[in-house]
């Protein structure tokens, strides 16, 4: 069994409950996939030495020594700040990590922040003792989500980028047949001129992952949206009457992609 079939025997996924009670699961990359990134970041190192020489033996004509300390600070600067510059640039990606697919997040789910992105990488000394990252590969096997050392202490996971398909809004609303809020057209027009885009998706991400939350979670959630999409456009309490928060959020949603 390869190291990659073995890893995902044992575990393959760091799932995690938001306070509204929805569930998700994020993809873990394996030992074998973070490995073929390094080596990526590690020609792109390479690469960029080879620039640096080229660039101290010009500058040696000039002086020897101005050329040996500069070379020096630029290896200390580059080495130490390739991947945190670009971690945090390219949220959780170095050019390795990106071509392949992965990504470093907060084991909660969370932004990353500089801090963590500092501490994984000053620690990727001690997980590459004692050569080619043997110590950080022998963690990163035996942890419960593929961590090494330098994610261990700073709280972090890499994870693999899934594409997702954007569902068809046919299909999400297949069961909703009658909408009230299309009897004011006048007001269905201002309404989607008052709500944008992002709250647009926002209503229609809550409609897809319903089934996924909390009971009273999910009477909370659509309780607020309701009263959100509400404030922005007033209709006739009578033909809102017997209407539940969840099927006036329905509804919202079918008015603003369905045409």
């Amino acid at each position: 069994m390869n190291p990659e079939a073995a890893f995902s025997a044992r575990t393959h996924a760091r799932t995690i409950r938001t306070p509204e009670g929805v569930r998700f699961s994020l993809p873990l990359a394996g030992p074998v996939s973070r490995c073929l990134a390094w080596l990526i970041d590690a020609l792109c190192l390479v690469a960029f030495a080879q620039t640096i020489q080229v660039a101290a033996a010009l500058l040696g004509i000039v002086s020897r020594d101005l050329s040996q300390a500069v070379t020096i600070l630029l290896y200390f600067i580059f080495f130490l700040g390739y991947a945190m510059a670009l971690e945090w640039y390219w949220n959780g990606q170095t050019i390795g990590k990106r071509i392949l697919g992965l990504r470093v997040m907060d084991v909660r789910g969370l932004r990353l922040r500089p801090s963590q992105i500092i501490i994984r990488n000053l620690l990727r000394a001690v997980d590459s003792l004692p050569a080619v990252y043997l110590l950080g590969g022998v963690v990163c096997l035996a942890s419960r989500y593929a961590q090494r050392l330098g994610d261990l202490a700073a709280n972090t996971i890499v994870v693999r980028s899934t594409r997702v398909t954007a569902p068809r809004i046919d299909t999400v609303l297949a069961d909703n047949r009658y909408n009230s809020l299309r009897a004011y057209p006048h007001l269905a027009a201002r309404l989607r001129q008052q709500v944008t885009p992002i709250e647009a998706d926002t209503a229609l991400q809550a409609l897809l992952r319903r089934d996924d939350l909390d009971p009273e979670g999910r009477v909370e959630l659509f309780a607020t949206m309701a009263r959100h999409f509400k404030s922005k456009v007033v209709y006739p309490e009578e033909d809102l009457a017997g209407i539940s928060d969840e099927q006036y959020v329905r509804d919202v949603v079918d008015l603003l992609f369905r045409r």
